[in-house]
């Protein structure tokens, strides 16, 4: 089974799923395949979902970019940096919070899913949490790990981080 299937066959024990989004880029795309295939929906695309863009670092190879003297900064001052010919981090995170609100806003009291990367996903739980996004690089998220944030009226509450195996159907604001 991949990765996206065991996550389509836990995120199929929440009672309900109105809707699946996906940033635009292929692979969110095949991510969020499965999933909407266990819920008879169809993936949306949310373009505010879609990864940092990282300019002309983007296809650089991670172990070259470590070398850089501006990577101190991507890892310990994101919010002060604007990757070269990209997007800052605050970019980022301001259009993932926002599409975040929107997808919200579309579906009033629903469960919904949001397919995204990496980054952006962190960056957004950052948001919800209140933590500052100088610290984003403290959240992990694995690849087809699953993320629960309850968005209401009092704000919202971060249920689950990168979970990997744990049933969600337990999933409430304690």
């Amino acid at each position: 089974m991949t990765q996206a299937e065991a996550a389509a066959v836990r995120i199929g024990a929440l009672e309900s799923v109105a809707a699946v989004y996906a940033s635009p880029m292929e692979r969110t795309q095949e991510t969020a395949a499965p999933i909407a295939r266990a819920r008879k929906l169809r993936v949306r695309k949310a373009a505010g979902l879609i990864e940092c863009d990282f300019g002309k670092w983007t296809g650089k190879k991670l172990a070259d970019l470590r070398k850089l003297p501006e990577w101190k900064t991507v890892q310990r001052y994101p919010s002060g940096f604007r990757f070269p010919g990209g997007e800052s981090f605050s970019e980022m995170q301001s259009r993932a919070v926002d599409a975040t609100h929107d997808l919200v806003a579309a579906h009033p009291g629903e469960t919904i899913v949001a397919v995204s990367h990496a980054d952006v996903i962190k960056a957004v739980v950052a948001a919800a949490a209140g933590t500052h996004l100088d610290l984003f690089q403290r959240i992990v998220i694995s690849p087809c790990s699953i993320t629960g944030v309850l968005y209401s009226a009092e704000g919202p509450i971060v249920l689950t981080v990168n979970s990997t195996g744990d049933d969600l159907s337990s999933l409430v604001p304690s």
